[in-house]
């Protein structure tokens, strides 16, 4: 009799340490919620989230409803559609949503030709509560810049009642390379600029500037990128943090740059901006998921708890496929966060 009670509390023993370290690597070492699907973004409302992700089909999104963080999951039958078919628009980029002034806000980039070298910045509203239902008004382009107006990977963030953009574009017109910057400007409402673009970041470190994958793989020229920005405000309100993705998404390259400014300083002038020499989400060597990039980032409202949503890449039969993650990451003494590994 001793002898069975003391293996049934070994048992139970080792099953309670089996599950904590489950929950630990679903919540801090990072898992896949979504295949084939790419380009996360999260937004919380009223308790509510909503993870918008780009589809293979480059004119639908999917908005993907949870009641709980931890709630996306690959059963995608139940998410809503939200495509370009009927709006004139073609190739839809990184779509997200944004709630501000009470109603929702769809951003992404698209064209109106077919030619993603003419790929601009569009706001779609809607006043419905849920984004998922009413009806959406398109507003854009909008104008980055006079001179040559490309931009993609929009995204916006307020402070203290102010609304600013950021996103990715051109310098100049590509001639020989091409060069992705990320830009901010500061906002009359959600689909107007009110002031002139100020660039933040270039590809200068060579982690920025891979644009050869190892089998080969390449673009018809250089293009050299920091794309995809994505705002985090540290819980201390200390600094607002930039991450942003860095090298071509087609190769294994592709990982997470950072640049951050204190909270209170002019958020468009360049000398309030740190950038990060080294990447800061690389995955380690030889492992079957690689190329973490394209982050969103969402505060828990019900605990505090900070999560990353982000990319990855895997091949299938030599056709790299994409993934989206989800982990959970910790702000450090500096007011930064720590992403880990992917």
């Amino acid at each position: 009799m001793y002898t069975i009670l003391l293996r049934y509390i070994t048992f139970i023993a080792l099953l309670v340490v089996t599950l904590a370290c489950s929950t630990e690597e679903a919540g801090t070492e990072g898992h896949i919620i979504l295949k084939h699907e790419a380009y996360p973004a999260v937004a919380e409302h009223e308790g509510r989230f909503y993870l918008v992700t780009q589809t293979e089909e480059l004119d639908t999104a999917r908005i993907h409803y949870a009641t709980d963080i931890n709630g996306f999951g690959n059963d995608t039958t139940g998410a809503a559609i939200f495509t370009l078919t009927d709006k004139g628009l073609h190739n839809m980029y990184s779509p997200e949503l944004h709630r501000l002034d009470g109603k929702w806000y769809m951003y992404f980039e698209a064209d109106t030709n077919g030619n993603t070298d003419y790929h601009q910045l569009y706001a779609f509203e809607n006043a419905s509560d849920d984004p998922r239902q009413g009806q959406w008004t398109p507003h854009g382009p909008i104008i980055t810049t006079d001179e040559w107006n490309w931009a993609i990977h929009p995204t916006v963030f307020e402070r203290d009642g102010e609304l600013y953009m950021l996103w990715s574009g051109w310098e100049k017109r590509r001639i020989e390379a091409e060069t992705q910057c990320i830009f901010i400007a500061r906002m009359a409402n959600p689909w107007t600029l009110d002031s002139k673009r100020v660039k933040l970041s270039e590809p200068i470190y060579e982690w920025e500037r891979q644009w050869i994958d190892p089998d080969g793989a390449r673009s018809a020229y250089p293009i050299y990128v920091n794309e995809n920005p994505q705002v985090m405000i540290s819980p201390d309100n200390r600094n607002i943090v930039v991450c942003y993705s860095a090298s071509g998404i087609w190769t294994v390259y592709s990982t997470v740059g950072m640049l951050y400014a204190p909270y209170g300083s002019d958020l468009l002038n360049p000398r309030s901006w740190t950038k990060l020499s080294e990447p800061q989400f690389l995955t380690a060597d030889g492992a079957q998921y690689f190329g973490a990039s394209n982050i969103s980032y969402i505060r828990d409202p019900k605990d505090n708890r900070d999560w990353l949503f982000y990319q990855m890449k895997y091949y299938d039969n030599n056709w790299m496929r994409k993934v989206v993650a989800l982990k959970e990451i910790k702000w450090n003494e500096k007011g930064l966060p720590e992403f880990g590994k992917p």
